[in-house]
């Protein structure tokens, strides 16, 4: 007989959401990396009878395998080796004010101001100001052996040795990442069309398809395009892979037209992208025979054509970087992307609040532990440091989660220093322990702090030779750096509790409008610049999802505010379809719209931003917008007056 809680004893959905362990592959490479990297130095520092050294360059190691999440070997350089260079700065800036008081309190405040800004840069940076705070507060905190200098050469070391195996099978396997990632889109666009195409596939299948090609795409464009800005288009393995990113839009244009004609795509078109994918992945560049019927609609000549233009690509050996460089937009150099991000960082109100966010919390825990006698007190602000990331999600769930991990990672802890005896012991022990971090970090933070926790704590352990002393103030550091996170960095700050899906939703729409225009206004764009909006438009609609998933994560009304906006989001990507539709079937002989129009669904989409923007709730309106009967823009009109009913200004 089953046994269901009682609905009084029913965890809120919001709770499920946060412990449901989320599905990710293991990264075998990654997980050997950790083990080797983690354990080899400790056990260096034993052989030469200076565990303490060990202990450090392991930490170091440690930060390395919390920075190694890059595919390509050419991005693991700066994903890996530029947070080490904070991490360094980080640990010396705290080893230079240990054991000075208030000194200390504030010099650890103004690295927590610097760190928060930075972190909003960018993905390396986020890492790199995590490990800033991380070390600074470890050194503030620890009494770390030998000369000022040795603490940031270990943890320097220990998180180069990181990127040393990283990079080990660079000459045997270069270009292969890149190449699975092209091809990987490729295979996600294949999916697309087959759900699109058929009579079974639903709407929500397709609408996750969508988004999994957005992020397969951006993912790819990110990897080859980051490259080529610093091989200013020498490499022809590069030049290739971006022709063939570029080759695979028009398929995935002509998607949402195949969706909407209402005849189901022949399965050899599916079977052709991923036959086409194949020859990416594995770099084939011979004659290349797809097996296609001929088409008899416009959206079949439309699929038609591009695969065709696809297979062309694959297949050319020698692509001219000349026709290409503007396809999708170029990075600019990397010295204005830094100026760039400098600027925004020290500019964006976004970038102050959450630096100060981080800042109070910090200072208000190195205060507190200084006015209060804590063992080992540095636990209280590594806590915090976590807790208040603003990419790991939301900051009550994270508080919640932290405190949950703690106590299985010092569970395990605690049978880890009460039965392992010290010394050799803890190099095997070290060797199990470090691979739970790469494993377990992307089911998610909770994971993620159950595995670092008994790693960082045996670390501690070869430092300072407490044992099982270690684990209750451990706890007890961990629940008051959470209540300091919440209370000084959530519920003093009012925009913490409320979603910020609408306000990112409305940018949306406009640029929807703008698309709009550009595709059949009466000053329309080029291909090359529509195919950038759009891509800009579905790389913007993936954040807003993201941030949507993030927002369904925390407590009632929150998140049940943040749930409202669902049907927008789809609304919005849809009218995206639809006109990217549209364009595609006038391309392949359908009659154009007018420009009054299509300025005429412009005006209603201007409408809905400004309404969006100006409501903090969403109510049902009803809307008339008609056109020409048959025209290409009917879809779209028809979508329009969906999101229209969904949500309008006031």
């Amino acid at each position: 007989m089953s046994r269901e809680l009682p609905i009084g004893l029913t965890p809120p959905d919001w709770l499920v959401r946060n412990l449901r362990a989320q599905p990710a592959p293991v990264n075998w490479p990654a997980v050997i990396r950790a083990a080797i990297a983690l354990s080899l130095p400790l056990a260096v520092g034993l052989a030469v009878d200076r565990p303490g050294y060990g202990a450090l360059a392991s930490m170091g190691a440690l930060n390395g395998v919390i920075s190694d999440t890059a595919s390509a070997y050419r991005l693991r350089i700066p994903t890996i080796a530029i947070p080490q260079l904070f991490g360094a700065v980080g640990i010396t800036l705290g080893a230079l004010v240990y054991g000075h008081g208030w000194v200390a309190v504030a010099a650890v405040t103004g690295v927590a101001l610097v760190s928060g800004m930075i972190s909003t840069i960018g993905a390396v940076a986020s890492v790199s100001g995590l490990l800033l705070l991380l070390t600074s507060v470890i050194g503030a905190g620890l009494p770390l052996p030998g000369e000022w200098w040795m603490a940031p050469l270990l943890m320097a070391g220990g998180g180069l040795l990181v990127l040393v195996l990283a990079l080990l099978a660079w000459p045997l396997r270069s270009g292969v990442p890149e190449r699975a990632a092209v091809a990987d889109s490729y295979r996600a666009v294949a999916e697309l069309l087959e759900v699109g195409g058929s009579d079974s596939g639903t709407t929500q299948a397709y609408d996750a398809g969508r988004h999994t090609v957005t992020q397969s795409l951006n993912q790819s464009y990110d990897i080859i395009l980051t490259h080529r800005a610093r091989h200013h288009g020498r490499s022809p393995e590069l030049t290739r892979l971006l022709a063939q990113l570029n080759a695979i839009t028009p398929v995935v244009e002509a998607a949402p037209a195949a969706r909407l004609s209402g005849s189901p795509l022949p399965p050899e078109v599916p079977a052709a992208v991923r036959h086409l994918a194949s020859a990416v992945e594995s770099g084939y560049t011979g004659p290349i025979g797809l097996k296609l019927p001929a088409p008899t609609t416009e959206t079949g000549r439309a699929v038609d054509h591009a695969l065709r233009h696809a297979a062309d690509v694959v297949a050319d050996p020698d692509v001219d970087p000349r026709g290409i460089d503007d396809r999708l937009g170029r990075p600019a150099a990397l010295s204005i992307r830094a100026a760039r991000a400098l600027r925004g960082a020290t500019l964006s109100a976004a970038s102050w609040r959450y630096g100060l966010r981080l800042a109070l919390c910090i200072g208000i825990a190195q205060a507190l532990v200084s006015l209060i006698l804590v063992p080992r007190s540095y636990w209280v602000a590594l806590t915090i440091t976590f807790v208040l990331k603003p990419d790991f999600g939301s900051v009550l769930s994270r508080a919640l989660l932290r405190a949950l991990g703690t106590v299985a990672g010092l569970v395990i802890a605690a049978a880890v220093l009460a039965e392992v005896p010290r010394g050799w012991w803890d190099v095997p022990v070290l060797f199990l322990l470090a691979p739970l971090i790469p494993a377990l970090t992307p089911r998610g933070y909770g994971y993620q702090t159950a595995a670092i926790t008994p790693v960082i704590l045996l670390l501690s352990d070869v430092l300072s030779r407490q044992g099982t002393a270690l684990l209750l103030p451990r706890l007890g550091d961990s629940l008051m750096g959470c209540a300091i996170a919440l209370i000084a960095g959530y519920l003093l700050w009012p925009e913490s509790w409320h979603t910020r899906v609408g306000a990112r939703l409305a940018d949306a729409v406009q640029d929807t409008a703008r698309y709009v225009e550009g595709a059949f206004g009466p000053d329309p764009v080029d291909p090359p610049a529509r195919a950038r909006m759009r891509r800009g438009l579905y790389r913007t609609l993936s954040a807003i999802r993201t941030e949507f998933q993030r927002a369904l994560t925390e407590p009632p009304p929150t998140g049940r505010r943040a749930a409202a906006w669902w049907p927008l989001v789809v609304a919005v990507e849809r009218i995206v379809d639809a006109t990217t539709a549209a364009r595609v079937r006038v391309a392949h002989g359908a009659a154009p719209p007018s420009t009054t129009e299509a300025t005429q669904v412009a005006r209603q989409l201007r409408e809905l931003a400004e309404g969006l923007r100006e409501s903090e709730t969403l109510y049902e309106v009803r809307t008339d917008l008609t056109g020409p009967e048959g025209s290409v823009l009917e879809p779209l009109r028809q979508e329009v007056a969906a999101a229209r009913a969904i949500a309008s200004p006031h």
